[in-house]
């Protein structure tokens, strides 16, 4: 009788030691189980000469296609020493090169005849401009094939193309799934019966069976829609469960007092806030008045006044006699909020000082280069209470911070803190203190019901009145150098009206980040990233000549940099050569131009962040993209896509679109990697929405899912340790 393995038994045992080994260290996968949910990338059908033309956009990956020989060579060199077989294969649409050297010629020129038929596996290079695969694995598939078996075992059939690495290509993949195959008949189905009756969806053995050996198209479709729902469903459940464990969590009700300091500093507000901040607030509000803790997220476009929200929150829970604290990502972030919400409080900020207001509360910042005097100061005011509000950065999670009674944990740009720093700042309270995470980077619905699935939304969509629109366009230094030179031209133009610019590159340039001299020197697509230092140095000395530029960058000492951001927000420095540093929260309203080199370098949603430093005040502001990539090329194409549009979700959506977002989950949570194999967050909008509400019901029915156990076991499976820790702390 045929050995079946156990679903959770160590693959050394079904493949041996050397292939379980390859496996686990390059794929990740280590049990029967692992292995069954390791699934096809596409399939290539017996007749059909699958693209070459995609593999462009693939240099140095590991591809896998199926193509035809056109015609083989065997060249000579070293005075005839030397041999090297050159074979190109077609698929119709384009040519590759493939390149054996050596005593490795023999074989591959006595197989691969002008007219056969093979898979060939290998890593995607270039050489001399063309593109080609060095030394490439491959399976014959025609019938003079010298392995007929595998050959015959294909005919007739869907190829399955696996997910491959150097060591392991995608046929052998597929003959280790053949060896755990009939295991699958043991796999525990998660979903409840009533839910897959009622959605038509096929029972997991069948959907493992058919999307590893599909005999139509068809199956490949039922086999998908069922595995998408086991996903989107399992994990919807685990945040489900979360959200309803938070709402038995007892937390102290934070209503403002009337006449107290949210009215006074209402008061004094010199504008109106727009209608998207009193519903987000009248939202936030009626969660601080409830018992158990809030956990929202807040969604705002670039410079839709979320720390205005944020710190009518913190005063309200002031007002209630509690304390708020502000968690910000960079020094140079925590010193501009502690900054903005000094100035927008006023005499309110100065409570207990001379010339304070008796309504006011002390306002005070927490960082990791503060002095010992003024950092003893803040830790006393914190733990009595005499500072109701405190801003700083990963400083605050240390065992020494106490506070007096902490109400309110605000997080600002959620995506830059692990879950573990998050957790230990809101572990300060009596009680769990309520929680806001905010975030410039718009999620997309799915991605938030996905990855933060835990937290309810608020989204801000609207920009403060007053605000200017931001010009963005493509500057193709390589194709028209003059236009780069015109670039440089407007930022001269701006200062000369008084106002300010931002230039920004990917590199700092000190030594520490010189980039690995791997690449060729003839491909001009590779060469360095262009640096601060450098760039800010020929500014100076060339077109910006007689300005003063200044740079910023994350290894100055942090009273340098802070030094450089308050003489720029003063006026006195007028153009600012920075890193990324400058990404979220900088607000100098007087800064309208920004132009970023080596835009190509940078995400489409990172791109938005930086564009939206500009135009913060009255004059309009200007974002230059300076690419030397090729017009045709995918990079320049993103650039485009940010030029034509300032609507951050819809950049959100192409950002996760290019960049095959089934890792969004694991690098926006805990650096793992995602537990998603065939749900798409972004394609699979519908799927996740009912799995949600599906998940939502099961839940409130029987919240430790004793009646469910498949759906436990899945639970256990599908979330490994560190995300089922993200699960446990929210």
């Amino acid at each position: 009788m045929e050995h079946v393995p156990a679903l959770d038994e160590d693959l050394k045992k079904t493949l041996g030691p050397a292939t379980a080994k390859v496996l686990a260290e390059q794929l990740g996968l280590h049990t029967a189980l692992d292995l069954l949910h390791h699934y096809p990338r596409r399939y290539a059908e017996r007749g059909e000469l699958t693209s070459l033309a995609e593999l462009a956009d693939q240099i140095d990956e590991h591809v896998t296609v199926v193509a035809q020989v056109a015609d083989a060579r065997v060249l000579t060199f070293n005075g005839g020493r030397g041999k090297r077989l050159e074979v190109t294969i077609t698929d119709g649409s384009g040519r590759l090169q493939l390149v054996f050297f050596g005593a490795g010629v023999h074989k591959p020129h006595k197989e691969l005849l002008p007219g056969s038929r093979a898979m060939f596996a290998g890593k995607v290079s270039k050489f001399n401009h063309k593109l080609q695969l060095a030394h490439p694995a491959y399976e014959p598939l025609g019938g003079d094939a010298s392995d007929r078996d595998a050959a015959t075992a294909f005919a007739n059939q869907l190829i399955p193309i696996y997910p491959a690495c150097a060591k392991l290509e995608s046929w052998k993949i597929a003959k280790c799934v053949d060896a755990v195959l009939p295991s699958a008949r043991e796999a525990v189905d998660p979903l409840p019966p009533a839910l897959r009756e009622g959605r038509g969806l096929v029972p997991l053995t069948e959907a493992l069976l058919k999307i590893h050996r599909p005999a139509t198209k068809a199956d490949i479709e039922d086999a998908r829609q069922r595995l998408k729902w086991d996903e989107a469903f399992v994990l919807q459940v685990a945040l489900a469960r979360r959200r309803h464990a938070d709402a038995q969590l007892p937390a102290v009700p934070r209503r403002p007092a009337p006449g107290g300091l949210l009215d006074a500093f209402d008061a004094k507000l010199p504008f109106t806030l727009t209608d998207g901040q009193r519903t987000v607030s009248k939202e936030i509000f009626d969660d601080l008045a409830t018992s158990h803790p809030m956990h929202r997220l807040l969604q705002g476009e670039v410079g839709s006044g979320k720390t205005m929200v944020a710190l009518r929150a913190m005063l309200a829970v002031v007002d209630s006699g509690g304390q708020a604290a502000m968690l910000a990502p960079t020094e140079v972030l925590a010193q501009q909020h502690h900054r903005s919400v000094v100035e927008m409080m006023g005499e309110l900020a100065e409570g207990g000082m001379l010339g304070g207001s008796d309504q006011g509360t002390k306002v005070v910042l927490l960082t990791g280069s503060m002095g010992m005097p003024a950092r003893r100061q803040a830790l006393l005011d914190l733990v009595t209470g005499e500072a109701g509000i405190v801003i700083g950065t990963h400083a605050l999670i240390e065992d020494k911070v106490q506070f007096h009674d902490l109400g309110l944990v605000v997080v600002d740009e959620q995506h830059r803190f692990g879950v573990e720093q998050r957790d230990a700042l809101r572990s300060k309270g009596k009680q769990p203190p309520h929680l806001l995470v905010m975030t410039a980077t718009p999620i997309p619905r799915t991605v938030a019901m996905t990855v933060f699935g835990d937290l309810e939304t608020s989204v801000l969509d609207q920009l403060p009145a007053g605000r200017s629109p931001i010009a963005t366009h493509v500057v193709p230094a390589k194709d028209k150098p003059h236009f780069l030179a015109r670039a440089w031209e407007r930022v001269r133009e701006e200062v000369e009206k008084g106002h300010q610019a931002y230039v920004v590159c990917p590199r700092i340039g000190d030594g520490e980040d010189d980039p690995k001299k791997k690449q060729a020197a003839d491909d001009a697509d590779k060469r360095p990233p262009l640096a601060v230092l450098e760039i800010a140095e020929q500014l100076g000395r060339g077109p910006l000549a007689g300005l003063s530029v200044e740079v910023l960058h994350g290894r100055m000492d942090p009273a340098d940099k802070d030094d450089v951001m308050r003489r720029f927000a003063a006026g006195e420095v007028k153009v600012l050569v920075a890193t990324t540093v400058i990404e979220v929260g900088v607000n100098v309203p007087n800064s309208t131009v920004m132009v970023i080199m080596d835009a190509d370098r940078f995400g489409v949603s990172q791109l938005h962040q930086l564009r939206g430093r500009v135009g913060r005040g009255s004059a309009p502001g200007l974002c230059l993209l300076v690419s030397e990539m090729h017009e045709a090329s995918p990079a320049r194409a993103r650039l485009a896509a940010v030029a034509a549009t300032l609507d951050g979700f819809e950049l959100s959506r192409i950002d996760l679109e290019q960049r095959r977002e089934g890792d969004v989950l694991g690098q926006a949570q805990s650096g793992v990697r995602s537990s998603l194999r065939m749900l798409a967050v972004i394609e699979d909008e519908e799927v996740i929405a009912q799995a949600r509400e599906e998940a939502t019901r099961v839940v409130a029915q029987d919240p430790a899912l004793e009646r469910l156990p498949g759906l436990r076991t899945a639970l256990d499976a599908l979330l490994d340790s560190e995300r089922e820790q993200y699960l446990e702390k929210g």
